[in-house]
């Protein structure tokens, strides 16, 4: 099978997920730690780091080490790339869905909490 088959394919199923999509639309509005998306999505952490590894695989987002923290951000792309032409679709995609919205409340919640905590 031809490489950029592949890569596509790998693309398009780290995508169809919808916990996938929540994270994705969480990460596009800040960076956040596993432990931050555990709570904002409240779904178990073998399951958020499971989708998150998919998700890197995919190159769609990338994980810096922080103090204590790994911090989960999207991928920096360039837009002629197809994960470049994925987040330009995804950019307004969603944004009223009543979901993502409420991800996004918890997720700034969460983050709230760890900054308390340290």
């Amino acid at each position: 099978m031809d490489n950029t088959i592949r890569r596509m394919t790998t693309l398009l199923r780290a995508v169809a997920d919808p916990n996938r999509m929540r994270i994705l639309k969480c990460l596009q509005a800040r960076p956040a730690c596993v432990c931050e998306l555990v709570q904002a999505l409240g779904l178990p952490q073998p399951r958020v780091s499971r989708h998150l590894k998919t998700l890197r695989d995919a190159g769609l987002v990338v994980n810096t080490r922080n103090a204590q923290w790994v911090e989960y951000a999207l991928a920096q792309v360039e837009p002629n790339t197809p994960q470049g032409h994925l987040f330009a679709f995804l950019r307004d995609w969603l944004e009223d869905d009543r979901q993502v919205i409420a991800d996004r409340v918890a997720l700034d919640k969460a983050h709230r909490t760890r900054q308390k905590t340290g």
